[in-house]
């Protein structure tokens, strides 16, 4: 999707990595607390490993910082080429040797910019409607009077369980959008975050939800079509004839997700990784998107608004944190074509494709639920 910088952003950035070796063997702790903690943890080490480790444990801290937020989901650009994975873009360590008491820190690889993670609460205040466990955030000049009445209400579909046919389909507009491959606290700006590989790109995040519908007996099938490869400009429109065609040969389909990642930037070029920890990992945030009317283009809205309500609160009550609010908003993304058309933001550019593939796993399992349970 475009760019949209956060409001809140949480970070912490590695400062330092020491090893040391106690007895017959190397004890290895991650500091993020500066020299003088690295010196106190370096000493307690020589004499307790478990005290050093407990030690660096209670340096790690994280900050907030506040951004203003820039949308480009509608500025057409020319395409990219395809891009070396992150980690062969950055230098490889070399072990140090086992009698070297202490190695140098890590450090940020010159030319690299950093990744900062955050997490976003569910909103609050005059722009923001409870929808259950979880908000909408409403972006529009309707009321929020008129979009409560909507939350709560019976979905406008039936999904058929066990059905011969399909009941959902999964595609991308923009299926190129990738996320970081490796574990770092920082990127190459030469990275652009786009593959045509579709075991990294979005096809593998809508193949996470998919497995875990059709595991619930939810027949739901996944369209990979790059419709921004290898022009971006005119994505829309593509995708729009090829979710038409789908419906045309399975009336059956009640529901179609366009499955999405955020691109979250400050405009120094830190990018920014929305993340929330269910069951002990680190999962991507969501962000479902809800166009709202403008002009006659999407007059079944308040149907696409009642199924995004219902899955907000599912994602939500499941799994605490996993969601940022809906976006309620002046938007078209085809949603004009079933009255269970949404587009889903899975995580951003910074985030990794591991967090990315685990958080539509979950957000499959929410969807399962919610259509089990209708």
């Amino acid at each position: 999707m475009g760019r949209r910088l956060g409001k809140r952003i949480v970070g912490a950035l590695a400062a330092a990595v020491v090893s040391v070796a106690a007895a017959d063997s190397v004890q290895h702790t991650t500091a993020q607390s500066g020299l003088a903690g690295a010196l106190a943890a370096l000493g307690s080490a020589v004499t307790s490993p478990t005290a050093a480790a407990e030690a660096w444990g209670e340096m790690v801290q994280q900050d907030t910082q506040y951004a203003q937020t820039v949308d480009e989901d509608d500025i057409d650009s020319g395409f990219w080429t395809e891009l070396p994975k992150a980690s062969e873009l950055l230098p490889t360590p070399t072990p140090a040797p086992e009698s070297q008491q202490e190695q140098a820190p890590v450090v940020q690889p010159e030319g690299t910019l950093p990744i900062q993670e955050a997490h976003y609460e569910q909103g609050s205040g005059k722009l923001y409607v409870s929808c259950g466990a979880a908000t909408i955030k409403n972006n529009t000049k309707l009321s929020s009077e008129e979009i409560a009445a909507q939350v709560g209400q019976p979905l406008p579909f039936s999904i058929e369980k066990n059905s011969s046919q399909p009941q959902v389909l999964i595609m991308h507009t923009h299926a190129t959008e990738t996320y970081q491959l490796d574990e770092n606290l920082w990127y190459s700006p030469d990275f652009n975050a786009r593959s045509t590989d579709t075991t990294v790109n979005m096809a593998a995040v809508g193949a996470e939800i998919a497995a875990q519908l059709n595991a619930a007996g939810i027949n739901t099938v996944q369209d990979i079509t790059l419709h921004d490869y290898p022009s971006y400009t005119g994505a829309y429109e593509r995708s729009n004839a090829t979710v038409r065609r789908w419906l045309e040969e399975y009336p059956s389909i009640k529901v179609v997700l366009d499955v999405h990642r955020d691109a979250i930037e400050y405009e120094n070029g830190t990018r920014v990784k929305p993340v929330a920890e269910i069951n002990g990992m680190k999962a991507a945030q969501v962000m479902i998107i809800c166009g709202a009317d403008k002009g006659g283009n999407l007059p079944n809205f308040k149907e696409n608004l009642k199924f995004a309500a219902a899955w907000q609160n599912q994602m939500e009550s499941m799994f605490p944190g996993l969601t940022r609010p809906v976006l309620f908003d002046y938007r078209y993304y085809n949603q004009d074509l079933t009255t269970g058309s949404l587009l889903i933001e899975m995580g951003g550019h910074a985030n990794t494709l591991e967090e990315a593939k685990y958080s539509g796993k979950l957000v499959g399992q929410a969807l399962a639920a919610l259509f089990n349970g209708q």
